[in-house]
């Protein structure tokens, strides 16, 4: 029987200020030129594998940018690679490929937090032995369908389905049906553009039991502008903070991962509440609820899961409206009014519409605009108000007719609105600017009345659930500095490139 022997290629990095080179494999994967037969003298691919030695210096604390797991036949697998990371830089490992040695170490037995552990402290000269996914363009893709890559994040590792990267070994490795061609398509080609987005949530992967590797995982605040580099995993997207010095990319939750995350956390949450309104006895307890949330429960629950909003920058432009959400009696009012009287060039307030009948000595258009019951519920049904409601008979609202009439003067308009306003203004016929007023700062034992602890929670709240939508927030500590605040902010904004919602733009 002929010798069955593969051919070592041995991809040795060099070093320098200037330049790489790695070791090309041979075309021949075979010594010699040789290739392995059986005894009637027949090709026997079937039983060969082909192993590799890629070798490379690491002499900084730099991360090698990969990640790891175990696919259902414990071998280490190369689960991801981490664009502008140090592997990614020198293109010798690939998505796929099974690592079976490092220095000369089995891998065997050893778990992936081990060995992610112990190429993070390896330094000098390291060598893979691996067995790589030669992967050739063909008809199939790179992922499995999404019934099967998506069955639950909940296993702990986040990853996709191991089989998503069908390795090319030897039948008696793997079974014969289950070997395929995968293609392994370019980033460039997957992004010819740039994506960036806005996060609608805060992340720090620290504390995320699900993330593969907390040190390669990016933190972000509500607001943040992340570049989108891969969405290659469909649990883990790979991205970057803009305006960040850092190449290399970072793991973000990808959409579905965190909205599945959420509605799984709001539904223990609800289990546990029902446990905790049972007594021994079976009775419910009489439980407490706050006013404000009390009122605005039913518009929490029709809020939509988010996660990320895909923004563009554009160049300096004007913005058509001004929103100044904040809890009741934060003094948004005062601030409007402020705004109108020194700046009566700049800013307008629609003047709302009403049902009840003009008082003595009110003139139509100036104060409000009264129109007949029937009127207003018409207008109402064909969704020609901003938002509306009843005081003492009788019914008030603001037109959308009437901010266009406000913009084609070419006047910014000033709304204190509800924030679920913000699902019809927040269009590029509006161009909104969001400011939050928040509550002024409570100071123990100066300014603890329950009035003003009332305003904090209530405050609170409208931050924690509408943050993702406010472009400032800005704490009314002090009336007059608040507005010279809010001045210097809509000046920037309409003098400076902005990021807004891709929607405003396509």
């Amino acid at each position: 029987m002929a010798l069955l022997q593969t051919h070592d290629v041995v991809a040795h990095e060099v070093y320098s200020d200037e330049a790489l080179r790695v070791t090309p494999p041979p075309t021949s994967p075979y010594l010699n030129g040789e290739s392995p037969e059986s005894t009637n003298g027949d090709m026997d691919l079937e039983n060969v594998t082909r192993v590799r030695l890629v070798q490379f210096q690491k002499n900084t604390d730099e991360p090698m940018g990969i990640t790891l797991k175990m696919n259902n036949l414990n071998h280490c697998i190369v689960a991801r690679i981490m664009h502008g990371g140090m592997i990614h830089r020198q293109g010798t490992l690939h998505v796929g490929d099974e690592i079976r040695e490092i220095n000369s170490i089995s891998v065997a037995n050893q778990t992936v937090e081990q060995l992610q552990r112990m190429l993070k402290e390896m330094r000098g000269s390291i060598t893979f032995k691996i067995v790589p996914s030669y992967r050739t363009q063909g008809s199939s893709c790179e992922r499995e369908s999404p019934s099967n890559t998506r069955q639950s994040p909940a296993n702990g590792t986040g990853h996709s389905s191991v089989n998503s990267f069908i390795l090319d070994l030897p039948s008696t490795v793997q079974p014969k049906s289950r070997q395929m061609v995968v293609p392994r398509p370019s980033i460039k080609d997957k992004m010819s553009v740039k994506i960036y987005v806005r996060a609608q949530f805060e992340y720090d992967p620290s504390r995320d039991d699900l993330i593969p590797c907390k040190e390669a995982g990016i933190p972000f605040r509500v607001g943040d502008i992340v570049q989108i580099i891969s969405k290659d995993d469909h649990n883990w997207w790979q991205g970057k903070l803009e305006n960040t010095k850092n190449a290399t990319a970072g793991l973000i939750p990808s959409p579905e991962l965190q909205e599945w995350r959420v509605a799984c956390l709001a539904m223990e949450k609800t289990k546990q509440e029902q446990q905790a309104s049972c007594t021994w006895f079976g009775k419910k307890k009489k439980q407490y609820k706050d006013k404000y949330l009390a009122k605005h429960n039913a518009v929490f629950d029709q809020l939509d899961l988010v996660t990320y909003e895909e923004v563009v920058k554009l160049p300096a432009f004007k913005r058509k409206t001004l929103v100044l959400l904040g809890a009741h009696g934060v003094g948004r009012r005062h601030i409007k009014n402020t705004l109108i009287t020194k700046h009566p060039d700049r800013f307008a307030y629609p003047i709302p519409h009403t049902t009840r009948l003009p008082k003595k000595d009110e003139e139509n258009g100036k104060n409000y605009y009264f129109v007949s019951h029937d009127q207003m519920m018409q207008d109402i049904s064909n969704n020609d108000y901003l938002e509306y409601g009843s005081h003492e008979d009788a019914m008030y609202g603001t037109r959308l007719e009437t901010l266009r009439q406000i913009h084609e003067q070419g006047l910014i308009s000033i709304l204190d609105v509800e924030p679920q306003a913000l699902k019809v203004l927040r269009t590029a016929e509006f161009a909104p600017y969001v400011v939050f007023i928040a509550a002024p700062t409570i100071t123990p034992g100066i300014n603890e009345d329950e009035s003003l602890q009332h305003l904090q929670k209530e405050s609170e709240i409208l931050q924690k659930t509408y943050a993702h939508y406010f472009d400032q927030t800005i704490i009314n500590n002090e009336i007059d500095e608040t507005i010279r605040h809010l001045e210097e902010a809509i000046d920037l904004v309409c003098t400076n490139a902005q990021w807004i919602p891709v929607s405003w733009v396509y």
